[in-house]
């Protein structure tokens, strides 16, 4: 079916659904590079202007990639919950965002929405919305998640401790661990992206990570970002798993890049959650995804970066994920060329995966060939902690040494705690307290006052 607008005396004619979501995307270097952007600002205006006319039920009957070759369509369609859908059935694109941004609109009644909100209406809408939007709606959605402690709350912000090492080296990554507790960082998880694909090298490092959580009777979880299919070795060999990790995305052939399928997940969900190592709840995975994945594998179906992107939070969504984040600018300048680009996809992909009913984090982060800086991160780290976020990162110094990368340290969640008056998750913060790292406040306190985690830390 064709979509048409006319500005002026132009008609703009857009020959269905996937090409009209293409040219009302925000301009971003990805689309450039697939060929499928708006060739103008008037043909973007004209898309944005035929998409906000557009019946949300349509999105139910047209689908971006076939249903027929692609198992995460299938999925999207299949588990649908139509009575949740109801609710918004009855309107189009624009009339969602002008209800999406109706105080009466309220954090339950998003909630009891989101089941029936698909990706691409997701996508959609947020082409309509400016940044303030994004961060308005995506304040009022609130998704909380559980295992050794409580992810998501209101005024919360939660932070995942990155201590990685070039070597794998098991002093190096402890001592980073011990830093970024000592600024009140790890609440959401300690998670080592690994060196090596190593089994041995995987297993160590899980029992290392563990051993230091028992001993300092941490309420968190760690987890190390490996393959899920070493995750799956390490689980037969008794290893201490809290969390699997996999990175994901929105096709059934970009998932196959990776080398994981909706079947993989499944089994290594069931097998996490047969370990029964939550204390307080039982969400189990940690997925991470990040605008142009699918285009780099040559599987994005012609379909718009951030719409491939939010169809990967259909992925995440099935399996009731404790974390998901998007890496937003970690994939470099050829899918988001700058920082206003980065900051703008930063922002959807909150507001979409929120809007679905995802934990969403975002790595605040960018590669050092982007045209971008750390003051492009710490507006969007601001605009992350005024829309609610889940998590972030903390990385010692904000530059990954074996990644190679630049993200966001210990002290920015601490600036962000303190402007914003956000604490740490509850659990977290009580033993904050108790180790004599923070007040009654949740601030910190003086170094004298952390000796007791220092001095057990010298022993390591």
């Amino acid at each position: 079916m064709a979509y048409t607008h006319t500005i002026g005396s132009q008609r703009h004619v857009f020959g269905d659904l996937r090409t009209l979501l293409a040219k009302a995307s925000p301009a971003r270097s990805g689309d450039a590079l697939a060929g499928i952007a708006a060739a103008s600002e008037q043909e973007r205006m004209a898309a944005r202007l035929a998409l906000a006319d557009v019946p949300l039920d349509r999105f139910l009957d047209e689908a971006l990639v076939p249903y027929e070759e692609d198992e995460v369509t299938r999925l999207i369609v299949d588990r649908h919950d139509a009575s949740a859908f109801a609710a918004i059935a009855a309107t189009t694109v624009g009339d969602l965002r002008n209800w999406l941004l109706r105080h009466e609109t309220d954090t339950a009644t998003l909630a009891r929405v989101a089941p029936g909100v698909t990706p691409e209406i997701a996508a959609a809408v947020s082409k309509l919305m400016r940044n303030q939007d994004l961060v308005a709606v995506a304040r009022k959605c609130q998704v909380v998640t559980r295992f050794r402690d409580t992810v998501g709350l209101p005024g919360r912000l939660a932070v995942r401790l990155q201590p990685n090492h070039p070597t794998d080296d098991p002093k190096g990554i402890a001592a980073s661990v011990i830093d970024g507790l000592l600024y009140g960082c790890g609440d959401a998880t300690i998670g080592v992206n690994p060196a090596s694909d190593n089994l041995g090298a995987i297993v160590s490092l899980l029992h290392m990570l563990d051993a230091l959580r028992s001993r300092f009777d941490i309420p968190t979880q760690t987890c190390v970002l490996t393959h899920v299919t070493n995750t799956l070795r390490a689980i037969a060999q008794r290893a201490p798993v809290d969390l699997v990790f996999q990175s994901v995305a929105g096709s059934e052939r970009a998932n196959t890049a990776f080398g994981i399928s909706l079947a993989l997940l499944a089994e290594a969900h069931d097998a996490a959650r047969g370990l029964a190592r939550g204390t307080v709840g039982d969400n189990v995975m940690y997925f991470e995804t990040g605008q142009g994945s699918a285009l780099s594998a040559n599987a994005h179906h012609g379909v718009d970066q951030q719409t491939m992107e939010a169809r990967a939070y259909a992925v995440a969504r099935a399996f009731s994920p404790l974390l998901v984040n998007t890496v937003v600018g970690f994939i470099g300048p050829e899918y988001l060329y700058d920082g206003k680009q980065i900051i703008r996809a930063g922002l959807e992909d909150h507001f979409c995966g929120k809007l679905m009913g995802v934990p969403m984090g975002c790595d605040v982060c960018y590669t050092n060939h982007a045209e971008a800086d750390q003051d492009d991160m710490d507006t969007l780290l601001t605009l992350f902690g005024v829309a609610g976020i889940n998590f972030i990162m903390g990385v010692p110094g904000a530059d990954d040494i074996m990644l190679n990368y630049q993200s966001t340290s210990f002290h920015d969640a601490l600036y962000l705690r303190e402007v914003l008056g956000l604490r740490p998750a509850p659990e977290f913060e009580q033993w904050l307290q108790r180790m004599g790292i923070a007040d009654g406040a949740g601030r910190l306190l003086e170094p004298s006052g952390r000796l007791p985690l220092l001095q057990m830390a010298h022993s390591l």
